[in-house]
């Protein structure tokens, strides 16, 4: 970033940390509130059902083999470890299988992070007013995918994971804002924390340790939070610094001034959207696209002789890489698996994304006949269409049909429900909630901003299943 755009910035840390430790629950937008409370849901059932998942389990093994002043529960466990601990399970939790909520711009599954914090923070409290945890996790959503827009898909390009990089701060924010922080001192939050950026997107191939950098951005922000709550100082302008700085180190062609942009008029924490397929929100229009064609046309695997599929620059590096048996991380991150399956099954949640699916000899021999390329016209129309895709399938008779998605399922411009939240909450936790806790936790959440503690969901969620 060059001397004249961060003398332009000056400030921004500064001015971010004020926004965040000013803002009262009043302040915010009902329709953001409204978006929080439908991410707190989808972010809990994330977080539940990622509970039952191999990686995470060993991240827990090391948390409890540690051991610690339990304060803060981890989630289905019945145990209760420090903070630090709990968020960093719980957390990895969150982001363990692909279906946790996104934020198209910023690139960063703030939910994953923020929710996580806010609920183990608030236990260690002994309890907090809805309205209080629901401001501090809009601060996470807001601060963080204020840094993730800023930091542009340059970020990504070199090869950074936006949820371990940028969630840094979504976390700090949160966990500053429930720790009351005043401003200088959230300042310093975020000024430590961005010494804490970091995530190879690399692990997408096969590794699982993608799962953990959404842990480690939270466990990062607690500590922050906690260290500027004892005046230890940090980085005081992080962002915007010339040399050194979080946009300077990360991006190449950073766009600094989305960090304070319509600050308090446009609220980034209302444009969340949500996942209805368990893999990678990038190939959400391609798989759409298909299936729509399947159904529409009737059509079989058997029918098809060639299938292409036109994206974006960001989604092509992203997704479309030679698929591979590398492990279920992978298969989430793929595109010709992703399409594989919607070609047999029609969907691609849980139940296409075992282990002992992803080699599957039908699978990998209609792979061969996906074909995926860079379209123009959609990277022709930027950043905000990174995830629309056009579809067009020949049968071997002869015949071709084509579909374009431009705004993806989920997303605030074709979005979900809150009632189709509501059945994936339900759908994801069937397996690992009895169904009357799954109607308490819905009527809890549903209600939260009235309650005067949060003390009924932390201990529900806390319970061992």
């Amino acid at each position: 970033m060059s001397s004249n755009a961060t003398s332009l910035l000056a400030g921004a840390t500064r001015d971010l940390a004020e926004f965040s430790s000013a803002v009262e629950f009043d302040d915010i937008p009902k329709d953001v509130i409204a978006r929080m409370k439908t991410s707190l849901l989808d972010s809990i059932g994330c977080c539940l059902f990622g509970m039952t998942l191999p990686w995470t389990q060993k991240v827990q093994s090391m948390v409890e083999a540690e051991g610690s002043r339990g304060v803060a529960s981890i989630f289905s466990s019945g145990q209760k470890t420090s903070v630090a601990g709990a968020v960093l399970v719980n957390a990895t939790a969150g982001h363990a299988f692909e279906l946790d909520d996104i934020h198209k711009e910023s690139i960063v599954h703030a939910g994953s992070i923020a929710a996580p914090v806010v609920l183990a923070l608030a236990e260690q409290a002994g309890g907090v007013s809805g309205r209080s945890l629901l401001t501090a996790m809009t601060m996470g959503y807001e601060i963080g995918t204020r840094v993730g827009n800023a930091a542009t898909m340059s970020l990504f390009f070199r090869g950074f994971h936006p949820q371990g990089t940028s969630g840094v701060f979504v976390a700090a924010a949160a966990a500053a804002r429930m720790l009351v922080l005043n401003a200088n001192q959230t300042q310093h939050a975020l000024g430590i924390v961005g010494s804490q950026a970091g995530g190879l997107m690399a692990a997408q191939e096969g590794a699982m340790v993608k799962r953990f950098h959404s842990g480690r951005a939270a466990q990062s922000g607690v500590y922050s939070a906690f260290l500027a709550q004892r005046d230890f100082t940090g980085i005081s302008n992080v962002l915007e610094a010339g040399y050194g700085g979080y946009l300077s180190s990360y991006s190449e062609t950073p766009n600094a001034c989305r960090l304070t942009e319509d600050l308090g008029r446009v609220w980034e924490a209302g444009k969340v959207g949500y996942k209805p397929h368990a893999c990678v929100t990038s190939i959400h229009a391609a798989l759409d696209a298909f299936k729509y064609l399947l159904e529409t046309h009737q059509l079989t695997p058997g029918n098809l002789s060639r299938v292409d599929v036109g994206i974006s620059q960001m989604t092509y590096t992203h997704c479309a890489w030679e698929y591979k048996s590398q492990g279920v991380t992978a298969a989430q991150m793929n595109l010709f698996y992703g399409l594989a399956v919607i070609a047999f099954d029609g969907v691609a949640f849980v139940a296409q994304y075992e282990e002992s699916r992803l080699a599957e000899p039908q699978v990998m021999n209609f792979i061969k006949h996906i074909h995926a390329r860079m379209d123009p016209e959609i990277e022709a129309m930027g950043p905000a269409f990174r995830h629309a895709a056009r579809v067009t399938v020949v049968t071997h008779d002869g015949r071709t049909f084509s579909h374009e998605i431009l705004n993806r399922r989920g997303s605030p411009e074709n979005p979900m429900s809150p009632e189709e939240v509501e059945y994936k909450f339900r759908n994801v936790v069937a397996s690992c909630l009895e169904r009357s806790d799954i109607d308490r936790v819905i009527g809890l959440v549903g209600k939260i901003d009235q309650q005067t503690t949060t003390n009924e969901l932390t201990n529900l969620l806390a319970a061992k299943q």
